[in-house]
């Protein structure tokens, strides 16, 4: 059984379809067909039930995926560790959700410092990057501080206020009733807390409407199709500039964090901790200009 077979078998599980995971890997839809067959052939069972919209694991395929995660992981680590245990370098891959209006400043503090890291970043909604994290497809994530896994380490990055934005202003909650509520999909953090103050207020949304960018939420709200619920950071110039509203809610459903998570059990490479440390020093920094204004 070679590495190689197991990336292209988990891809496949990932993706559904030989063609996407062809697309992805960039090799020919033959190729990973034979390798799925050659790695079917050794184990003697098939990992996959084909139809016709595409692939799913079979139960022998879900166990394998588990095992195949962590042995990819574990040879990733292998490499890592073996890399230049004082400069970091080679792939940080981050994930982060939409509205950490502060990530470019720590991105760039990070990419300035350690020019030979090659850093990405995928966005996405908490639950999602949770599960990316847990499952090694990431090397950590900001998310919105909530119900965190256990194997996972957690960072503190910043503390925000939530606001329920909308084109106009309104007086009570009551003004907002009917409203559409216009947000990202499930597993955001920012939507369990509005559905829980919705909930706790016997408010029933009379349509929700899932969005996949910030970008589009906020326009959407500022041209009148609904109200949104996002960090006060997020929307402070369109508030300047007059095109939305702000409302607040009681604190035990405003005030929330964003934290970076790690997987607690993965090696500190010296390219994630040093990611860390800029955090941390970020964290530090922040919390200290919290302080002091809040003195004058």
């Amino acid at each position: 059984m070679e590495f190689k077979d197991l990336e292209i078998f988990q891809m496949v599980a990932e993706k559904g379809t030989i063609t996407e995971a062809a697309k992805e890997l960039r090799y020919v839809q033959s190729n990973i067909t034979s390798r799925i067959q050659k790695l079917e052939n050794e184990l003697k069972t098939p990992l996959f039930n084909r139809h016709n919209r595409g692939m799913i694991l079979t139960p022998e395929g879900k166990r394998l995926l588990i095992y195949s995660e962590k042995i990819l992981s574990l040879t990733n680590e292998m490499r890592k560790v073996v890399q230049n245990d004082k400069e970091p370098s080679g792939k940080l891959e981050i994930g982060s959700v939409e509205t950490v209006i502060k990530l470019p400043v720590i991105l760039s503090r990070y990419n300035k410092k350690y020019k030979q890291v090659d850093l990405s970043l995928l966005t996405g909604v908490t639950e999602q990057l949770q599960y990316k994290v847990l499952h090694h497809q990431l090397d950590g994530a900001f998310i919105s501080e909530g119900t965190t896994h256990p194997d996972l380490a957690v960072h503190d990055v910043l503390e925000e206020e939530l606001v329920l934005v909308s084109d106009k202003p309104f007086q009570s909650k009551e003004d907002i009733k009917d409203e559409p509520i216009l947000c990202f999909s499930k597993g955001c953090g920012y939507r369990a807390r509005l559905e829980q103050w919705l909930e706790d207020e016997q408010f029933k949304p009379t349509k929700m409407m899932e969005f996949g960018t910030l970008e589009t939420i906020l326009g959407s709200v500022a041209a009148g199709l609904g109200v949104t619920f996002v960090p006060k950071s997020a929307v402070a110039h369109l508030v300047e500039q007059g095109h939305v509203h702000c409302y607040h809610l009681p604190s035990e459903y405003s005030q929330i964090k964003t934290v970076f998570v790690r997987r607690a059990d993965s090696y500190l490479t010296p390219t994630i901790y040093k990611f860390i440390q800029v955090i941390e020093d970020f964290h530090q920094e922040t919390s200290n200009q919290l302080q002091n204004s809040t003195q004058i």
